[in-house]
């Protein structure tokens, strides 16, 4: 099927493609590694965490013997702290149940913590050159804009169809190579914006640029809800600069990170109405001393707008042993929230304190 765009595409990538650290690599542990920091990132940020993780972790057991700590503070700053908490799972799963093998088959891989139908075909394709079609957002843009498919990419029935179609279309013999030339082109070319169409070897192929139409491929069903929360954040130090501190449990944003005392509310609330919260006033004790107030941050996620302020409060007395809590010079050593590490960079505690 539309053996023009195969071969086209192919001979397209093989004068185009860019040098990447894991475009050439075979390894099933350091793909996967790869693809996972990739999910949700873009290249030019997730090389950097590519490179520190394959540095620290070369072989899959060395991940796996890493505490959830460690691995968290790797990842700090790339957002979507699941992919990392699986990242471990998953690592010492292998270890452990394949003696340190990866699995390879794409149902075996699939099988995995944290992988889905895209990260298995990337790693059964580029590992093994098994012969699975990638589907992600570049694919998606490219077939949709390409034939002109207007089945909502966010449906059921458009994730069977874009499936089939790059399945149909993926050159059996070079399956690996077709998986990294059609996300390549998508991303260097059929952009979300401004794509380049002048320079496309496709334009002339293309419905969505015969028909004047680039910007609205592909097509979404559902318009995503956006929530806005408040979080007013309290640094709270004791008289021998401890801090006191909290490692986020719950199903929610940022599991597994650390984060300083948390007051939410649905609004914005005035520094005074905070100060008077019981619950704070009970844990500050008696004359506090507020060194510090923060700007509001805005952080955005891609279904929540996070507004933090942040306080800085020095206590007269000492956090009872029960509590969380760290030295401040060692603050550094936790993995927190981009969020607090925007913060913690902009405020230099050490010279307020």
């Amino acid at each position: 099927m539309e053996i023009w765009f195969s071969s086209g595409l192919l001979k397209w990538y093989k004068k185009n493609k860019r040098e990447l650290p894991w475009r050439n690599e075979t390894d099933a542990y350091k793909i996967w590694l790869s693809e996972i920091i990739l999910q949700q990132t873009q290249v030019i940020q997730g090389t950097s965490y590519y490179l520190k993780f394959t540095i620290n972790y070369p072989k899959i057991g060395q991940l796996a013997n890493a505490t959830e700590d460690e691995v968290l503070k790797m990842w700090q700053g790339l957002g979507y702290y699941s992919r990392a908490r699986n990242l471990h799972a998953t690592a010492k799963f292998i270890h452990k149940e394949h003696k340190g093998v990866f699995p390879a088959n794409y149902n075996d891989i699939k099988a995995l913590k944290g992988i889905g139908d895209y990260t298995a075909a990337a790693i059964s394709s580029f590992a093994f050159n098994l012969p699975h079609a990638v589907v992600d957002g570049n694919v998606y843009r490219v077939l949709s804009r390409l034939f002109g498919i207007e089945t909502p990419i966010d449906s059921s029935l458009g994730k069977k169809e874009f499936q089939q179609l790059a399945t149909d279309l993926l050159d059996k013999k070079e399956p690996a190579q077709f998986n990294q030339a059609i996300m390549e082109f998508g991303s260097q070319y059929c952009k979300p914006n401004n794509p380049n169409c002048e320079a496309c070897i496709f334009n002339s192929k293309c419905f969505a640029f015969k028909a004047q139409r680039v910007n609205q491929f592909p097509v979404k069903a559902k318009k995503t809800k956006i929530s806005n929360r408040y979080l007013n954040y309290f640094v709270l130090i004791d008289k021998k600069n401890s801090v006191l501190i909290n490692r986020r449990s719950e199903n929610d944003i940022w599991k597994g990170l650390y984060e300083f005392y948390l007051i939410e509310s649905d609004k914005e609330v005035s520094t005074q109405e905070l100060l008077n919260n019981s619950k704070l006033k009970k844990t500050i004790g008696p004359k506090p001393n507020l060194l510090y107030s923060s700007k509001t941050y805005k952080h955005i996620l891609s279904h929540q707008h996070l507004y933090a302020k942040f306080f800085v409060i020095k206590t007269n007395g000492l956090f009872a042993k029960s509590e969380k809590t760290i030295l401040l010079n060692k603050l550094t050593e936790l993995a927190f929230s981009r969020l607090i590490e925007k913060f913690l960079n902009d405020c230099k505690l050490k010279e307020i304190v």
